[in-house]
């Protein structure tokens, strides 16, 4: 998966409908997010955002990929995402695995709150 493949796929994952979630969010995969139950399995993330609504926009900034072996991708970056009048930002990795040419799963997606501005 070239690059821009690469960060269309997870923006699509904030901004996508749960079918769209569903179909990428491998069974095996973990997560780990700041809010409880803060670690998840892929069916219980699934799951979650089954009730939750999505995001409607989302900028991603400070993008890196590696490639560490044939058919795994990592992803890095800074999230801004928005819905309604909420803004959530986070610092974020997503891990990708190839189940076929052009079939990939995310199995490891975590993200981490930026620390509170300084007074």
């Amino acid at each position: 998966m070239d690059d821009h493949r690469v960060w269309v796929f997870e923006e699509g994952l904030w901004t996508g409908d749960a079918a769209h979630y569903r179909d990428a969010i491998d069974d095996e995969c973990l997560m780990v997010l700041p809010a409880a139950p803060f670690v998840m399995t892929g069916r219980q993330a699934i799951d979650a955002v089954s009730d939750t609504p999505r995001w409607s926009k989302v900028a991603l900034s400070e993008r890196q990929i590696m490639r560490p072996q044939e058919g795994l991708i990592v992803v890095a970056y800074k999230a801004v995402a928005a819905r309604d009048r909420s803004v959530y930002e986070a610092y974020c990795t997503s891990t990708y695995r190839r189940l076929s040419h052009e079939k990939w799963h995310v199995v490891q997606h975590q993200q981490t709150l930026p620390p509170p501005a300084k007074t």
